[in-house]
């Protein structure tokens, strides 16, 4: 892999990365609903899933998943009726009644548990698995060790995710002021549990090649 290559895979990831999605959409939501400082173990676990799917790609695992009968299918109706658990959970949410919000009064949820919500997230979506079979090995030059090449790409995938997490969890923080009135703050939730049960439709139209 050439730095040239290297540079456009960044610059493909940036964008790809950048796009609204139901990882983004998480670590926003949770960002506004627990303060972006807790939003990191959110992160972590969106992160972790990404990693371990790009590495199982990097592997040949991937491959194999999508070439066992019946898997791929299993996965993605998981990560639909999730996705669609997320969305009616968030409709169903009720806003906090006082016109301020302060830390005492937000969700008592362990680190731990909002880690493997990011996580579940993260892994809830196959058409990842898809991306990372056909879109990693565009950029690995098969005359040369595969093993590094594949080592960098997931690296700088997950460093430019990182960036796009922390943007989306400030930008929840910079919404959670305006969100303190009970009547914004439900609409928001409607919002993205509308959008969350989009993620979820889509994904049913999501096949292998």
């Amino acid at each position: 892999m050439t730095l040239h290559t290297w540079w456009l895979f960044i610059a493909a990831v940036f964008l790809l990365s950048g796009t609204p999605g139901p990882n983004m959409l998480h670590i926003l939501s949770r960002s506004v609903e627990l303060g972006w400082r807790r939003s990191v173990a959110a992160m972590a676990g969106c992160l972790l899933a990404l990693i371990l799917i790009l590495g199982a790609s990097a592997a040949g695992l991937t491959t194999l998943l999508l070439a066992l009968p019946g898997a791929f299918e299993v996965l993605r109706y998981v990560g639909v009726a999730y996705l669609v658990y997320l969305g009616i959970k968030a409709w169903r949410r009720e806003p906090q009644t006082d016109d301020t919000v302060d830390v005492r009064s937000l969700p008592r949820l362990s680190a731990m548990a909002v880690f493997r919500g990011g996580f579940a997230i993260g892994a809830s979506n196959p058409k990842l698995i898809l991306f990372a079979a056909a879109f990693l090995p565009q950029f690995v030059d098969p005359s040369r060790s595969q093993a590094p090449q594949f080592a960098v790409l997931v690296a700088t995938f997950a460093s430019v995710e990182s960036f796009w997490y922390a943007v989306y969890a400030l930008g929840g923080r910079s919404l959670s002021g305006y969100l303190a009135r009970p009547t914004l703050r439900r609409l928001f939730d409607r919002i993205t549990g509308t959008i969350f049960i989009g993620f979820g439709l889509v994904l049913l139209r999501a096949k292998p090649a």
